[in-house]
């Protein structure tokens, strides 16, 4: 099923002579574009559209039941959103030029050339895509709704960043168009990435495949299948996953490792819309909506000349960046929640008080690992706890043992002075004030963070304050 036709929107042929409506509507078929309506009466236009509707009409100039300048100034009066193009022969170019400026999209002569033929219909049903979703994009971005959609739900947030990135794929969710999903490992990419396919209303299923590591051969066998004996050990024909995923989405996981070789394929297939199975003659027409995310940063990868820009632009059609966690911990007490009764339901262990202080360390850290790793963190530390409060030791023993610094390159010190070198006090007192200021006063985290005892650290301010 194309794209269309889950819009349920046809292209429609009027034209009084029955070859050129079979060779037309056999060429768009060839396309993969339809569904097709041919009409060899102009007089059963409107009717038509007043009923069905269109994405696109195809009309002929000259017809000896009805002028095809009249259809058209009646469809564009009717049914400005209607895209038309007119069909004429040579000495009809003046009045075809005429109907473009009344409002048709495109004139074609006749006989018109397959490639020229379909490449104008593709032209104007993109410009109907873009005005569409230009559309869309302006009913949520600039509406004052603040409700998210029930798709979204996975998404434990309560982050303003992260419902404006909400709405965008919400957006976004009804095109046509690639999807880029960025973010470090851990963000939760593949929850957006299901959401997104929810919201599209696409009938067919999510097909998901995680493309590193696989190499040209392997690529190509797995996305667009095989034939029986295409190679060594091809015993039996199989399907591709571009196949299962008829009618839906394809989620291509870490397209950054994706090969060279395997990005021209990719890149051809989005641009076309075909594909061929290892071993075929015959192209493969799709119309499944490709969905991808990275973790790599692929301007980086562009530079090094290991990722496409020509498929990076395809892909990037429309591009969503989740942001790390340590970007939005304002969510870290409803995640911390979340974990602790989904880990403790788990378990079969009741969910422990939570110290204010375990709250400060969390805050502190940098979550390298992002939502995956405070997962495993809460998970670890809750089999670990015995009795009383989840406090800061409980995160400190093991291998998942957290510890609250500020991200910083070893290689470069930390602290650069100019001039004058302050003393032992003054340097001392510097560092006291700045841990405290990012423990939020809390001196058993500051204490942590500065390598010393909570009683070293209240003797030091004891001290200063005398």
């Amino acid at each position: 099923m194309t794209y269309l036709q889950r819009q349920h929107l046809p292209i429609v042929l009027v034209d009084d002579e029955e070859e050129i409506l079979f060779s037309s509507k056999t060429q768009l078929r060839l396309a993969g574009i339809g569904p097709v309506v041919t009409m060899s009466d102009g007089r059963q236009l409107m009717d038509f559209l007043a009923n069905q509707g269109a994405a696109l009409v195809l009309l002929d100039l000259m017809m000896p039941k009805c002028s095809g300048e009249e259809l058209l100034k009646e469809v564009l009066q009717r049914y400005p959103e209607i895209q038309v193009i007119i069909m004429t022969a040579n000495q009809d170019i003046e009045r075809a030029i005429a109907c473009i400026k009344e409002g048709a999209a495109d004139y074609l002569v006749k006989p018109v050339e397959n490639s020229r033929f379909i490449a104008a219909v593709r032209q104007v049903l993109e410009v109907r895509r873009l005005r569409q979703e230009l559309g869309s994009l302006k009913k949520v971005l600039f509406s004052e709704k603040n409700v998210v959609n029930e798709a979204f739900s996975p998404i434990l947030t309560q982050s303003e960043t992260m419902q404006r990135v909400f709405h965008y794929a919400e957006a976004i969710a009804v095109s046509n168009e690639p999807v880029l999903v960025m973010g470090e490992t851990g963000v939760g990419k593949e929850l957006m990435v299901t959401a997104i396919h929810q919201l599209s209303g696409r009938s067919g299923p999510l097909v998901a495949v995680n493309v590193a590591g696989l190499d040209d051969t392997m690529f190509s066998d797995t996305l667009f299948g095989h034939k029986k004996g295409a190679y060594s050990g091809a015993t039996e024909a199989r399907k591709g996953l571009i196949h299962q995923a008829q009618g839906g989405s394809l989620f291509l996981d870490e397209i950054g490792d994706l090969t060279p070789q395997s990005q021209v394929k990719l890149l051809r297939l989005i641009q076309e819309r075909r594909y061929y199975p290892l071993g075929a003659d015959l192209a493969q027409h799709t119309d499944a909506r490709i969905l991808c995310a990275t973790h790599c940063n692929l301007n980086t990868r562009m530079q090094e000349n290991c990722f496409r820009p020509d498929l990076y632009f395809r892909l990037s059609s429309h591009q969503i960046v989740i942001p790390a966690l340590r970007e939005r911990k304002e969510d870290i007490p409803l995640l911390t929640r979340h974990f602790l009764q989904e880990a403790a339901a788990g378990m079969k262990k009741s969910i422990p008080p939570l110290s204010h202080e375990l709250f400060n360390l969390l805050y502190s850290y940098e979550f390298p690992g992002n939502i995956r790793e405070l997962r495993a963190m809460l998970y670890d530390a809750l089999a670990r706890h015995q009795t009383g409060e989840l406090t800061l030791p409980g995160f400190q023993g093991g291998s998942g043992a957290v510890t609250p610094v500020l991200p910083a390159d070893d290689a470069t010190p930390r602290i650069t002075f100019h001039g004058r070198l302050p003393t032992i006090e003054e340097a001392e007192t510097f560092l006291m004030t700045a841990a405290l200021e990012r423990a939020h006063g809390n001196k058993s985290l500051a204490a942590t963070l500065l390598g010393i005892t909570r009683q070293t650290l209240n003797n030091k301010l004891r001290r200063q304050e005398e």
